[in-house]
């Protein structure tokens, strides 16, 4: 059998460690490994699913503008909230899904969705009318693929105990805000291929500044659906650390307890959702005028636009990390 932790082992990546706390169930050494494996997954999950969100996000109106000329600000407006709308109605579903089935199931589901919303996307120049609703589709159903972030976070909280919790959950913040940085950064890239690219005609296919962004989401969006099928395993631990009985869990054994939890916080809990939507609001008002705007107060042309503000996101995206990091630094020196 492999050996048993029992405390205060060098920190792994991350920082995800509980630390010099002794276990009241000592854990082995492969279930510790595999736990934090799963977890890491998750990571990276969260990390692919905000790229996909921000990668083409300084492109969108210079596209709509190319692929359909009746296109206005006031669609962009639609395009750019199809992404919410398609996320704020698939998060209940995967949530719901995730407490009766295995926690695999509408991650895969969801990552895909996303990838063919990727492809959609590449593809919304062909259409000979109407390419602008085409946009509008692609975007929604990304956003219904970004749905999983409730199951990542759920998951998270769930395999973790109460003193690894808030630096885990503070790792996945810090993923999400490196997909906001890497997104932009990856968009300004490829600022350089042109808006005029190549085309392959075997499958009609223009590759240029627009679309190889989405083409590179799509293909980590697979690699992300491999890594979960060959990683990921269902894990659930209580705020002491103590393996759990779950519904999602594959081999759980006769001889581990369901431990009562403490009541919920219901203030905190509505405080904290209060917050993350004034956070995200904020940052969706950005995105949909950053564009059109710079282009008009800086008569900026499309290519301009795209990599200039690509810069000033990036730093900003910068800016997040830092504070992500403090957050999780002063977290473990108050929770002493």
């Amino acid at each position: 059998m492999a050996g048993l932790r029992i405390e205060g082992e060098q920190e792994p990546l991350l920082g995800d460690t509980p630390g010099s706390r002794e276990w009241d169930i000592l854990e082995t050494e492969e279930h510790y490994k595999s736990r934090w494996r799963s977890i890491r997954i998750l990571y990276l999950t969260m990390f692919l699913s905000s790229v996909g969100f921000s990668i083409v996000m300084l492109s969108i109106w210079p596209y709509l503008q190319k692929i359909d000329q009746t296109a206005d600000t006031r669609f962009l407006g639609w395009v750019i909230a199809s992404y919410s709308l398609g996320q704020m109605v698939a998060s209940p579903i995967f949530g719901l899904w995730s407490n009766y089935r295995p926690r695999k199931e509408p991650l895969i589901v969801s990552i895909f969705i996303s990838v063919a919303a990727n492809c959609l996307y590449a593809y919304v120049h062909i259409p000979a009318s109407h390419n602008k609703y085409y946009m509008l589709v692609a975007r929604g159903l990304l956003g219904i693929g970004a749905g999983n972030v409730a199951v990542v976070r759920s998951y998270t909280a769930g395999a973790t105990s109460l003193q690894e919790r808030t630096s885990s959950m503070a790792n996945i913040s810090m993923c999400q805000a490196l997909g906001f940085i890497l997104g932009p950064v990856f968009q300004t890239c490829f600022a350089f291929i042109g808006e005029k690219g190549v085309t392959w005609d075997v499958i009609k296919l223009r590759i240029n500044m627009y679309t190889t962004p989405v083409l590179l989401s799509a293909f980590l969006g697979i690699l992300n659906i491999i890594l979960i099928l060959a990683i990921l395993r269902e894990h659930r631990v209580d705020d002491s650390g103590r393996q759990c009985k779950n519904i999602n869990f594959e081999e759980a054994s006769s001889d581990e307890m369901q431990v009562p939890q403490g009541n919920i916080d219901q203030v905190a809990v509505v405080a904290i959702n209060v917050l993350f939507f004034v956070a995200l609001f904020i940052f969706a008002v950005f995105e949909t005028i950053i564009a059109p705007l710079t282009m008009d107060m800086y008569a900026w042309t499309q290519e301009q636009a795209v990599l200039y503000n690509g810069i000033i996101l990036a730093a900003l995206g910068v800016e997040a990390v830092v504070i992500f990091v403090g957050v999780k630094l002063l977290s473990k020196k108050f929770a002493q």
